[in-house]
């Protein structure tokens, strides 16, 4: 699915947490994969105390620099891997939290229960957690070999052999089967119907659990190329639409948002 690029869709995710951590008095937060340090300065802004840790020892680097600029302890970030518990054992030390961010984690977990046990291990009772996922509906706006995937490996998957070659011969024609390319990663980025989801995370011991979208598309991803400052401006005025519904197809990424029980 289509990239950020220059479209600065953390941003909106961003201003739901901090707006979130400030109706519900979350001060001490987390950030999961730190990566370039891009939510430091937000965070910051807001007032909360912020601690965080990526896998690559690049981004830990590059994020102690932005902790620096923004007046924060620089070792309040370190080297650890949501995945190994034992690797981010002094991180764990500075908790509970009163809330987690996690943005582009879970569609690369190898172990996706074991990295939401790990994350929940992190947060206090009635801490929140905020995680990104990629959202699979939004293969419907894409006309490319999303569209085909989903359709043929979701919503057909109970139909007859033959009508699914019809379909397949049928919808072929009409999609960008190109783009984008097939991954070659043993890992490849995974996708996640924000339908079903909650009901997921729930079971994994979470509750309250909502889903805020992000990442407007006004058009399919192709057209952006056509004229960049009318796609970004059309994207950004649709990013505060309140129909309820229209995210879940016209947007690329969703947060989960989600609390542990208070006992």
């Amino acid at each position: 699915m289509a990239t950020a690029g220059s479209y600065p869709a953390n941003t909106f995710a961003l201003e739901y947490l901090v707006d979130q951590c400030a109706d519900n008095d979350l001060h001490r937060l987390v950030e999961v994969g730190v990566g370039h340090g891009t939510a430091v300065p937000v965070l910051a802004g807001a007032g909360l105390e912020l601690t965080g840790f990526d896998r690559d020892p690049e981004m830990v680097a590059v994020s102690r620099r932005a902790m620096e600029l923004a007046g924060l302890d620089p070792e309040r970030i370190s080297l650890g891997d949501i995945e190994e518990a034992t690797s981010h054992a002094a991180v764990a030390a500075h908790g509970p939290f009163d809330a987690l961010l996690a943005l582009g984690i879970l569609p690369t977990a190898r172990d996706e229960e074991q990295t939401l046990a790990n994350m929940r291990s992190l947060l206090r009772p009635g801490g929140h957690a905020f995680i990104e996922y990629r959202n699979s509906l939004f293969s419907l706006m894409t006309f490319n070999r999303h569209t085909r995937d989903f359709i043929m490996d979701e919503l057909l998957t109970d139909v007859s052999p033959q009508l699914r070659r019809s379909v397949e011969e049928y919808i072929a024609p009409r999609l960008n089967l190109a783009v984008p390319p097939r991954p070659t990663s043993p890992h490849p980025p995974k996708y996640h119907n924000p339908l079903v989801l909650p009901a997921a995370v729930e079971r994994l011991g979470f509750t309250d659990v909502r889903t805020f979208y992000f990442h407007y598309h006004p058009a399919m991803p192709a057209l952006e190329r056509d004229d960049p400052d009318l796609f970004h401006a059309e994207a950004g005025r649709l990013e505060h639409e309140e129909s309820g519904w229209k995210g879940m197809f016209l947007c690329s990424a969703f947060l989960i948002h989600a609390r542990i029980p208070e006992s």
